[in-house]
C-alpha cells in the first residue's frame, strides 16, 4: 500500500509537469530531510540530520571529505607528541559569526562543553571521555592529554562542533534551540528555526573555507518519503534525501532530474535486548507465560534468529536494491572489515532445529520494535524479519513508532529486541565496538548506545587493546579478532549496509557523501 501512495505522489506530481527550474534565484537551495532536526544544540544528540544542522552553522577541529577521508578543518593540521598527548595547530584569523576572533580557548571549551551538556541523549561524551587535560599554548595552539593512547583522536573529533566560549559558556541547549547561542564559524548563519519543520540559514560572507555558493539554505523536515518526492517533482524543494527505492527507475527517467549515490557507512541491524525492562513487551511461551531470562541471551537462540533471516531478499525485494546484505558492520575494503567473511547462511530448517536445542522446540512469541519515521523502510524491514521468524516458530508482532519515542524507549531497555542503524563514518570498526558493544562504563565513555546491555568482559578487553593501539597494522588486526568475537557470539544481528542516495532537480549538482549528511557546501548549480 505504502508503494502504491509513493507511485501515485510521483505520478500526481507529474501530472503539473516538469519540474520548475526558476522557482526561485538559483541563490537559494532548499533541502528535504527525511527525518527531523530533535535540537540545534550540536553536543545534545548525535543524529546525522542533527548533525547536518549543527555542522552547516558550526565547524569542527577536523572535517571530513565526501569519501570519509580526515581533512583540515579549524585545526591546520594535528600530531602526536607523544603516546598520550595530540597537538592541534588551528587556523589564524578566523572569526564567529558575530566578529569575534575564534581561538584555541573555543576549543578547549566545546570539548569540555560536549561532555557535561544537562540530560543529553548521547553520541558526543564518549568521543570526549578520554581527555585528561587540554592546554591553550597559544590562541592557535591547543595541545590535548589524554588517559591512555587514543589513535583514533582526530577522527573521534571530526564529530564534534566548536562552538563559542564567548556565546555557549553558560548557554543551555533551550539556548541553541531558540538560536540565541547559534553564533558559528561555519559556511552558514542561523536565521531562524521551526521545530520539525524547517531551520532556515544565510551565508557567512566570510567563511574561511570560501564564500558560499547559496546565499539562503532552507533545510525542510519532509519525513513522509512520497511527498519529499512529489515536491521536488513539483517544484517545490531542490534536492531530498533517500527518495523512494519504488521511484528511482522513474526519477532516473525524468530529465529533470539528477541522481547522486554512494555506498554509506550505515549497517542496519538486530538487536537482542539482554536486559529488558520491567516495562518491555514480555516474551512469552505460547500459552503467553512469560519466558525469564530472556531466551535471546542464549548463544543457540540468536543463531537460529540470524539464521533464518534472508538479507538478500530484504535488500533486493523491500530496499529494491539500495542496500548490500552483510554479516558484518563495515562496508567491504574498509580499515579492519573482514573480507573472508561472507553472508551468513540462510537456512530456516537448522534454525528451527536450533531453538529445539535451546530449549524452545515450539518456539516463543516476542515483540520486534522500530523507529517508523528514521531510516528508509525501516517498518517493512521490521514485518520481513517478523515473517520469516514465524516460520520457524517464533510468534513475532512489530511495533512501529516515532524516533524520538524509540530512542527514548531503547535507551531504557524497553524493548525485547529492536531493528535499528548506527553510521560509522569512522570507517574502521573501533567506533561501533566502543559505542555499541563495549559494557556500558559513563568512566570510560563505552556503550553509549548498548541499550541491548550486552556485556563480554573478554570482548572489552580485546576491543580496549585494539582502540589503543597506534601501530595501524597491528590495530587492525586487534580489531578483526574483536568483530569476529563479537560476530560469532552473534552479540547483535547484521542485515545490511545503506547505500544513500540523493535526488536532485536539474541545474542542482551534489557530492554524495558516505557519512550520509546532506551538506549545502555539497551541493552546486551547473549548466541547464
Amino acid at each position: 500500500m505504502m508503494r502504491l501512495l509513493l507511485s501515485c505522489a510521483i505520478g500526481c506530481a507529474a501530472l503539473l509537469g516538469p519540474a520548475r527550474t526558476q522557482a526561485q534565484t538559483p541563490q537559494a537551495l532548499r533541502i528535504g530531510m527525511s527525518s527531523p532536526v530533535s535540537t540545534l544544540d550540536p553536543h545534545f544528540y548525535s543524529t546525522s540530520p542533527n548533525n547536518t544542522a549543527a555542522f552547516s552553522i558550526f565547524d569542527r577541529l577536523v572535517h571530513r571529505g565526501a569519501d570519509g577521508r580526515l581533512q583540515p578543518g579549524l585545526a591546520l593540521s594535528w600530531a602526536p607528541v607523544s603516546e598520550t598527548e595530540w597537538e592541534f595547530r588551528l587556523r589564524p584569523d578566523v572569526r564567529w559569526h558575530d566578529g569575534q576572533p575564534f581561538t584555541a580557548a573555543d576549543v578547549a571549551f566545546s570539548l569540555q562543553r560536549a561532555r557535561n551538556v544537562p540530560n543529553s541523549l548521547g553520541g558526543f561524551e564518549n568521543l570526549v571521555r578520554p581527555i585528561q587535560d587540554m592546554q591553550v599554548v597559544s590562541p592557535t595552539v591547543l595541545r590535548v592529554t589524554t588517559a591512555g593512547a587514543v589513535p583514533s583522536l582526530p577522527s573521534d573529533l571530526s564529530f564534534i562542533a566548536i562552538v563559542s566560549e564567548h556565546v555557549g559558556k553558560g548557554a543551555s541547549t533551550a539556548d541553541y534551540n531558540s538560536g540565541k547561542a547559534m553564533v558559528g564559524t561555519g559556511p552558514f548563519r542561523f536565521t531562524s528555526y521551526a521545530s520539525g519543520d524547517r531551520l532556515v540559514l544565510a551565508r557567512n560572507e566570510a567563511w574561511w573555507g570560501g564564500r558560499p555558493e547559496w546565499e539562503q539554505v532552507t533545510l525542510r523536515m519532509v519525513s513522509n518519503i512520497g511527498a519529499r518526492t512529489a515536491s521536488l517533482l513539483a517544484g517545490d524543494l531542490d534536492i531530498i534525501e533517500a527518495p523512494s527505492a519504488a521511484d528511482l527507475p522513474r526519477l532516473r527517467q525524468e530529465s529533470q532530474i539528477g541522481i547522486f549515490a554512494v555506498p554509506g557507512s550505515r549497517v542496519g541491524y538486530i538487536n537482542p535486548i539482554y536486559a529488558p525492562a520491567a516495562e518491555a513487551p514480555r516474551i512469552t511461551d505460547s500459552s503467553g507465560k512469560p519466558i525469564e531470562p530472556t531466551p535471546l541471551r542464549l548463544l543457540k537462540v540468536r543463531q537460529a534468529l540470524s539464521m533464518a533471516i534472508n538479507r538478500p531478499a530484504i535488500t533486493e525485494r523491500v530496499m529494491m536494491g539500495t542496500g548490500s546484505a552483510t554479516g558484518q558492520w563495515l562496508p567491504p575494503g574498509s580499515f579492519s572489515a573482514l573480507p573472508e567473511l561472507g553472508l551468513p547462511a540462510y537456512d530456516p530448517v537448522r534454525a528451527k532445529a536450533l531453538l529445539a536445542e535451546a530449549g524452545f522446540p515450539d518456539g516463543f512469541r516476542m515483540t520486534l520494535s522500530t523507529a517508523n519515521d528514521r531510516t528508509p523502510y525501516a517498518a517493512e524491514i521490521t514485518q520481513a524479519v517478523a515473517q520469516m521468524w514465524m516460520r520457524i516458530g517464533v510468534q513475532t508482532a512489530v511495533e512501529a513508532v516515532p524516533f524520538s519515542v524509540y530512542s527514548a524507549r531503547g535507551a531504557r531497555q524497553q524493548f525485547s529486541a529492536y531493528f535499528g542503524s548506527l553510521n560509522n563514518p569512522s570507517m574502521e570498526a573501533g567506533l561501533l565496538l566502543r559505542n555499541l558493544l563495549m559494557t556500558v562504563d559513563a568512566t570510560k565513555g563505552t556503550g553509549t548506545y548498548n541499550w541491548s546491555r550486552y556485556s563480554n568482559p573478554s570482548l572489552d578487553a580485546l576491543s580496549a587493546r585494539a582502540i589503543s593501539t597506534l601501530d595501524d597494522t597491528r590495530r587492525e588486526q586487534l580489531l578483526r579478532q574483536a568483530a569476529h568475537q563479537a560476530l560469532d557470539d552473534v552479540a547483535f544481528i547484521p542485515l545490511y549496509q545503506f547505500q544513500n542516495i540523493w535526488a536532485a532537480r536539474k541545474g542542482i549538482g551534489f557530492e554524495a557523501r558516505a557519512d550520509e549528511l546532506t551538506l549545502a557546501t555539497g551541493a552546486h548549480a551547473t549548466p541547464q
